[in-house]
């Protein structure tokens, strides 16, 4: 069975970053944590992750603008949403750009297994 390795966080807020990052990596991940969408476009271009959580509303470039911008270079790439405020637009278009999900925070830690569970490689 195939597991995630690599999974990089992009939050701007570094307390929920953290806490992502740290219940991922208690499932047996290894973490990277970007505090901005374009922070977390280099670190997609320089650690290749194997999925991203990726916040929606940051301050710069918001998670749909980060998604889209993802899904420019690599189209295949399992992007998990997660929001406390994200819209019904906001889901819409996030789901016409391929997310892999989308989790309201905050999220009961079981749906960090359940969204990863659906992550396929490429």
């Amino acid at each position: 069975m195939w597991s995630v390795v690599r999974i990089l966080v992009i939050d701007d807020h570094p307390d929920v970053a953290l806490v992502v990052a740290e219940i991922l990596e208690s499932e047996g991940h290894q973490t990277l944590v970007a505090g901005s969408g374009e922070e977390g476009l280099q670190a997609i271009e320089q650690s290749l992750p194997d999925a991203v959580f990726l916040d929606v509303v940051m301050p710069g470039l918001d998670g749909i603008e980060v998604l889209r911008r993802i899904r420019a270079k690599r189209p295949h790439l399992p992007v998990i949403l997660l929001s406390g405020t994200v819209t019904a637009t906001q889901i819409e278009t996030a789901r016409e750009l391929g997310v892999t999900d989308v989790l309201q925070k905050p999220a009961p830690l079981t749906q960090f297994a359940e969204a990863l569970a659906r992550v396929r490689p490429d």
